[in-house]
This record gives structure tokens, sequence and C-alpha cells, in this order.
């Protein structure tokens, strides 16, 4: 074979090693910040998501311990707000939002609570009725972050 087309057998396969390493490098990259874009939408909805669900919760268990009527319109929401953590929280998520629900209904069971009782349970730390779930919020940002 002639030494001139094998040099330019050479540069053509090179050329061609190069511009598909660049493609290659160029689809990483595109996809990465595609995945990181996602992560991102992903944690800010399930931030917006948790925190209307910590208010209301709260709302209705400050309701739940001033009333023994229940707020049905006010569980209703922290139902469906439960529902939308249905389609994309974790386990440990569900489980504990589902605590919270079944805690608020059972505390419109019991008798109204006074000023001096509200204190005695913050005392004895029985009135912290989320602490559970934004451990198990703060652990699954933890792992998506992870990803």
């Amino acid at each position: 074979m002639d030494t001139s087309a094998i040099t330019a057998l050479a540069a053509l396969f090179g050329a061609t090693i190069g511009g598909l390493t660049s493609v290659c490098t160029n689809l990483v990259t595109q996809r990465m910040q595609v995945r990181a874009q996602w992560l991102a939408r992903e944690m800010d909805r399930r931030q917006q998501l948790y925190k209307e669900f910590i208010e209301e919760a709260s709302r209705c268990y400050v309701h739940a311990l001033q009333h023994g009527e229940a707020d049905i319109a006010g569980l209703v929401s922290l139902y469906a707000k439960l529902g939308r953590m249905r389609l994309i929280s974790s386990p440990t998520v569900l489980k504990s939002a589902g605590e919270i629900e079944r805690k608020i209904i059972d505390t419109y069971l019991t008798p109204d609570k006074s000023f001096l009782e509200l204190r005695e349970m913050i005392n004895n730390a029985t009135f912290d009725l989320l602490r559970d779930f934004s451990v198990a919020c703060r652990a699954e940002f933890e792992e998506l972050h992870g990803h």
C-alpha cells in the first residue's frame, strides 16, 4: 500500500475517533446536566409539598387540641396532601405522615387542652408532632442529593 494512502487513512481514522470522542463527551455532559436539573426540580417539588403538609398538619393539630369537633375541611386537605406524597415520597416519609394524620384524629377524641396543659406538653416534648416527619424528610433529601 502507498504510504500517502496509509497517512491519509490514519488521519481520517484519527479525525473520526476525535469526532466521536467529542460527540460522546457532549452527550454525557448534557445527560448529567439534564439529570441535575430534574433532581433540583424534584427536590423543590417535594419541599413545597412537605411545607404545605407541615403547615396544614400544624393547623389541624392545634384545632384538635382546642376543639372536640373535627375540622373536616382541614383533615380532607391534609389527606389530599398525603395522597400527593404517595406518588413521590419514600416509604419512611409516608409512614411518618400517616402517623401524624392518625395522631391528629386521635387528638380530636381527647378532651380540649388548657394553656397549662399545652405548656406541660411542650415541656415533656409530647407536643412535637412533626419531629419524625422532619427527620424522614431530611433523610430523603440527603439520599436524593447523593444520587
